[in-house]
């Protein structure tokens, strides 16, 4: 096992600096975005849009809860008003399309929510034709991250890249069956949780999140 593997990061903003030296190949790209998962993924991606020069955005993804089992997810809406359901999920408990309906609904009533309050008025990032790079702190079962790749997948870009500082081995070669590309700094064995690889795992606020969209949107080069 390398030695970076037992060690924890000191916080999201080292992860982020340290996944910004293992896409470096991407640098200075008119073509690239940046997408963070909201909350912890903000503060991993503003390190990497600001070194690459790309532009850094928000993709958010609601987890669709079975409806009298909430904590399996039967799929997940995700930003722009991108629907994923897992199919198997959905056949097996016989949920039907009405049911699907009211919990989307509910999930998408949040996620706007966040979307505005995290955006302040500011249009998302266009991915068609792009290069996405999809940044989170880490990936654990890659559930939400599996979401997204199949959701920013319907926007048509070019290439999906999944970028994380730490995450489970089985979870990061599993998502590169989705991916284009898959690049976790860190794959520990054993692996736990993401937090233990952490030495600073606060939450990470909404007023964080704003306050890093707006210094990015404040230094970034702009882009077509």
């Amino acid at each position: 096992m390398p030695i970076d593997d037992r060690r924890a990061f000191e916080n999201r903003r080292e992860a982020g600096r340290a996944l910004a030296a293992r896409l470096r190949t991407y640098a200075g790209r008119s073509d690239v975005v940046v997408l963070a998962l909201p909350r912890g993924g903000v503060p991993v991606a503003f390190p990497v849009a600001e070194a690459l020069d790309a532009p850094l955005d928000l993709f958010l993804v609601r987890k669709l809860g079975t409806p009298g089992h909430r904590e399996l997810a039967m799929g997940a809406i995700a930003s722009g008003g991108i629907r994923v359901l897992n199919d198997e999920v959905v056949n097996w408990y016989g949920i039907t399309p009405e049911a699907i309906d009211a919990v989307a609904r509910e999930e998408q009533q949040e996620l706007m929510r966040r979307e505005a309050a995290y955006r302040e008025g500011r249009d998302g990032v266009p991915l068609e034709g792009r290069i996405v790079i999809l940044i989170d702190d880490g990936l654990a079962t890659g559930s939400t991250m599996m979401a997204a790749v199949k959701a920013v997948r319907q926007r048509n870009p070019v290439r999906v890249i999944v970028a994380v500082p730490v995450g489970a081995p089985d979870t990061c070669e599993a998502l590169s069956a989705f991916a284009d590309e898959v690049v976790c700094v860190r794959t520990p064995e054993p692996f736990s949780a993401v937090g233990q690889w952490y030495l600073d795992f606060d939450q990470t606020s909404d007023e964080e999140v704003r306050q890093l969209l707006r210094a990015h949107a404040r230094t970034a080069t702009p882009h077509p």
